[in-house]
Formats: C-alpha cells, sequence, structure tokens
C-alpha cells in the first residue's frame, strides 16, 4: 500500500478523526464514512480520561472469579445478559483463558509501549492549540471505602512501578486535604499525577472542524452495506448514498467493526461493552481532580464547563437503550464518595458501545487475506488514550514505514 494516495476511513469515532488526521499529514485524500454523526458513539459520553498509567489488562488473575463474587453480592458494576449468543460465549471463554499471569504480564508490557507512544502524540497535538477540549492535567485520584481493598491496592502499585511512578498513598485526612469534595466516609486514596483529562465531545467537534478545513469528506448518515472486492483486494464499499472506492481502508467502526468485518469472512474477537454516564453542572462541592471509585468501577470527572459520572459494563449486544437500573447505579455510587455527588442543570443521560477484545488489547494491522485493508478496533475502555497513537500506527502501516514502536503485540495475525 506504499502508493496509497486515496483512502476510506469506515467509522467517524475518536479512532476515525485520529487516523484521518494522520494519513492526511502524509498528503492522503481522505473520506470518512459515518452510518450516525462524527463523535456521537463511545467516542462521545466517556469520562474523557487520557489514562496513561492503564497499563494492566482487564484480564488479569483473579478477575473472573472476583466478578462472579461480586455479582452474586450485588455489587458488580458487570451484567451480562443471559441469552444463548455463542459469539459472546466464545469471547467469554478466550477473555476466561487470557486471565493468566504470564499472559498479563506480558500485555501489560505492550500495552505501555503503545500507551507512552500515544502520550507523546496527544501532547504534540494539543500543545497545537488547535484542540480546545476542556484540557486538564491534574492526574487521577483512586478513591477507597473499603479498607482491605485501600491496603491491597499496594501489590497493584508496586506492579505499576515497573513502568512509572505509580501512585502515592494518602491515608484518610491526606486524600480529604488534597480533594476537600471527597466524603468524610472514605477509607483512603492513591494519587498519581501522570493522568489528564478533557472533555471528549469538545475534543470530537474541534477536530472533525479542523479536519474539515483541511480537507477530509466526511459523510455522516451513510451506513456501509455492503464491501465489494476481487480476490484479495477490496474495491469499493456500498451505502445507501452509493459506491466509494479508495486504494486503501480502514475499518474503525469501534464495536461494529466486528459485525462488518463479518461480511469479509474475517472474524474478530471484539464484543460491545455497553457503558452509561451522567452529566451534569457542576455540584456546589465539585471534585478538582479527575476521581476513579475504585469498589464501585466508576468514574467522575470534572471539568470548567460540566461535571460526568460514568462507568458500569454490560454485555447485552448492539441495544443502546438506556437501562435506568444502571444509571442509578452510577447516581448511588457517587453518593457513598462524594460530599455533593449531583450538580444541577441535568445536561445528558448517555449510553455507548466499547469494543473489548477477549485479551483486552487493540487489534491494529492489516486484516488477513485482504492486500488494502487495515483494521484498528478493540481498544476497549482506552479509545480516547490511544486514539493518536493507533492513526499514527496505521498510517505507518499503509505508506510502508517503519513504525516507531513494534506493532507486532496489535496484531489480528495474534489470534
Amino acid at each position: 500500500m506504499a502508493r496509497t494516495s486515496s483512502i476510506i476511513i469506515i467509522g467517524g469515532g475518536v479512532i476515525g478523526l485520529s487516523c484521518a488526521h494522520f494519513l492526511m499529514a502524509k498528503g492522503a485524500d481522505v473520506t470518512l464514512i459515518e452510518k450516525q454523526a462524527v463523535g456521537s458513539g463511545a467516542s462521545h459520553g466517556n469520562c474523557g480520561l487520557l489514562y496513561y498509567t492503564d497499563v494492566l489488562p482487564l484480564c488479569a488473575p483473579g478477575a473472573v472469579s472476583h466478578e462472579i463474587y461480586r455479582t452474586l453480592t450485588g455489587t458488580s458494576p458487570l451484567y451480562i445478559k443471559p441469552e444463548a449468543d455463542m459469539d459472546r460465549l466464545l469471547w467469554l471463554a478466550r477473555f476466561a483463558l487470557n486471565c493468566r499471569a504470564g499472559q498479563a504480564e506480558k500485555a501489560a508490557r505492550e500495552k505501555y509501549e503503545i500507551l507512552e507512544y500515544s502520550a507523546v502524540l496527544f501532547a504534540d497535538l494539543l500543545d497545537t492549540g488547535i484542540l480546545q477540549c476542556d484540557f486538564g492535567k491534574k492526574g487521577v485520584l483512586l478513591v477507597f471505602s473499603e479498607k482491605k481493598y485501600f491496603e491491597n491496592y499496594k501489590t497493584t502499585n508496586d506492579l505499576l512501578r515497573r513502568f512509572g511512578p505509580g501512585y502515592r498513598r494518602l491515608g484518610r485526612d491526606e486524600a480529604l486535604a488534597l480533594e476537600p469534595a471527597l466524603s468524610p466516609n472514605i477509607t483512603g486514596a492513591w494519587h498519581n499525577e501522570t493522568d489528564q483529562h478533557l472533555r471528549p465531545e469538545f475534543l470530537m467537534a474541534a477536530w472533525k472542524n479542523h479536519l474539515v478545513r483541511r480537507g477530509l469528506t466526511i459523510e455522516e448518515k451513510c451506513e456501509v452495506t455492503g464491501i465489494c472486492r476481487k480476490g484479495q483486494t477490496i474495491k469499493e464499499i456500498e451505502t445507501p448514498r452509493g459506491r466509494f472506492s479508495a486504494d486503501a481502508y480502514v475499518l474503525a467502526a469501534g464495536a461494529w467493526s466486528a459485525p462488518l468485518a463479518r461480511t469479509l469472512e474475517l472474524k474478530l474477537p471484539v464484543q460491545p461493552g455497553k457503558g452509561y454516564s451522567i452529566t451534569m453542572g457542576r455540584p456546589g462541592q465539585c471534585p478538582e481532580i479527575p476521581c476513579m471509585l475504585y469498589e464501585k468501577n466508576m468514574v467522575v470527572t470534572p471539568w470548567k464547563s460540566g461535571y460526568r459520572l460514568g462507568g458500569t459494563m454490560e454485555f447485552s449486544g448492539f441495544s443502546q437503550t438506556l437501562n435506568r437500573k444502571r444509571l442509578n447505579k452510577l447516581l448511588d455510587g457517587a453518593g457513598h464518595y462524594l460530599k455533593t455527588p449531583l450538580g444541577r442543570p441535568l445536561v445528558e443521560e448517555w449510553t455507548g458501545l466499547r469494543p473489548m477484545s477477549c485479551d483486552d488489547m487493540p487489534l491494529i494491522g492489516r486484516a488477513p487475506g485482504h492486500d488494502n485493508l487495515i483494521v484498528a478496533t478493540g481498544h476497549g475502555m482506552l479509545g480516547l488514550t490511544l486514539a493518536t497513537g493507533t492513526g499514527k500506527l496505521v498510517t505507518d502501516l499503509i505508506y510502508g514505514v517503519s513504525p516507531r514502536i513494534d506493532p507486532a503485540p496489535y496484531s489480528l495475525d495474534r489470534f
């Protein structure tokens, strides 16, 4: 694909926009095709963390038994719809098989490489000043309500220190002094000063407008209904607006990448993981540091422009119906950790589908059996964080440039 001049990107989320950004910097003529509106999916209502310290995979030793216990006790943020979905059952089995100590350590090392790469590229991008997105650099505060989890986090932090400074332990009084918005009922917290945050819908709007001014062609409300190929080469894609053709194609449709890939007889081990968020005005006593409410697996993100509660993980297919019980879990969870958990006015109640891979690693690379198709999906809850590294890696692969990081760990050949 080294002589590529025209490229079609399927998917208008943060991964698609990042791919467009770096491809256009190489001089490519890029068309982005999105079934809804650019930035309307999981890139819109997430909690906006640039979570560069999140090197440990979800499929860690003990993860399955821990979630089974929490499910039985009614404290788990995870929900799996009980139905005979063989793709989901197979995905769950593969996830469980990846919950091994050796696999987790290997995945952490590999994830660290693309996290660090993305951090450098995102910093360069934000330094240009072209993307106004309510950006903040205050780290992340992991807040605990139960002493056993607070004390046990030291083991996790020792692992994190292999890849950076890790977190700083704060007793209850120290945590309250650093973040007065926390409830005095907490046990303690761990703080890192590395991670950052922004308002994702602001980023998407600014990035889209910037790329359109530079010449990006966008086709919104334009669902891909068919992919035509000759041998191992994709020739064109079909949509209700007609057919589009290019030299190369990037499949970056998030959770919808897997069903699209099936039309090409390509199986991607990616399942839609449903998340929820509630966006409000800032409460009277608003946190200044983004908080991860550890036992509830939810995030509280404050911005100058607002405030968001987000989290949960639901495996229930591609339905995007708002579940009131799941939203209430966010409201109840915040009440355990914050003095003033709710703000006014209520701005938005939202749900979106994250592309979850069975080994909690992104899928970035050439599609087996297809000469001019690159896949970029499976980023889970780190799509925003890994966007720049993914976009640059995709561009290097298309143009035959030797990437600055090893692309093998993210290749589709690993399955």
